[in-house]
């Protein structure tokens, strides 16, 4: 599926985010998560806005996706929240901010969407501030062997239906980037992983 082809797929789900934003979907993993956020936030495929009513008070927040119709409810969302936030209407894959641009740098339920999400983590690592925060709040293959099978059958339909991938290797994907992990949490037979980890910039030091 071309990019074209996934921006419409979630253009038209752009409703369905809502609903689960209103009914809290996620919503435990979400506040354990998200109760750490400081300063100047980044948060890539913002969505529908759903992590909002999770983060702490005094932030200010920038929101990029590539959905507009997705856009417009994180905007509602945000107004809802009593958010101090910005958008940005982009892809993330091709967008950049300057180094060291926000204190906290978050995504969830996106990596199974990039064409590379090693990179978008690398990007991550460069945008974060030194001291600063990444966290992460991703689905992937299941480390039970029988239900990961069963994933992999699923993932072409999956992917046509909802726009991303449901089979990813998401702490494969984690490890050989650059980021350096602190602390995760495992969930539904490895299905969900929590992740709070900060930049390493000693990689970019020659």
């Amino acid at each position: 599926m071309n990019k074209d082809k996934i921006i419409r797929t979630f253009d038209k789900q752009a409703k369905i985010y809502e609903k689960r934003r209103r009914i809290r979907s996620e919503r435990k993993w979400r506040e354990r998560l998200l109760s750490s956020t400081r300063g100047n936030v980044l948060e890539v495929a913002v969505g529908a806005g759903a992590n909002f009513h999770y983060y702490p008070q005094g932030l200010k927040v920038t929101g990029v996706d590539f959905s507009e119709e997705m856009l417009k409810k994180a905007q509602e969302a945000a107004i809802e929240e009593g958010i101090d936030a910005q958008f940005i209407l982009s892809d993330v894959e091709s967008f950049s901010f300057e180094d060291n641009s926000f204190d906290t740098v978050i995504s969830t339920l996106s990596m199974c969407g990039y064409e590379n999400p090693t990179k978008v983590l690398n990007s991550f690592n460069k945008w974060c501030k030194p001291d600063g925060k990444i966290l992460l709040l991703e689905h992937g293959k299941s480390s039970n062997t029988m239900i990961g099978c069963i994933q992999t059958m699923l993932n072409p339909l999956y992917r046509k239906i909802v726009g991303c991938e449901l089979n990813r290797d998401i702490l494969h994907i984690i490890e050989h980037s650059d980021i350096h992990v602190e602390r995760m949490e495992h969930y539904l037979t490895g299905t969900v992983h929590l992740v709070w980890a900060k930049p390493n910039k000693h990689i970019y030091i020659l």
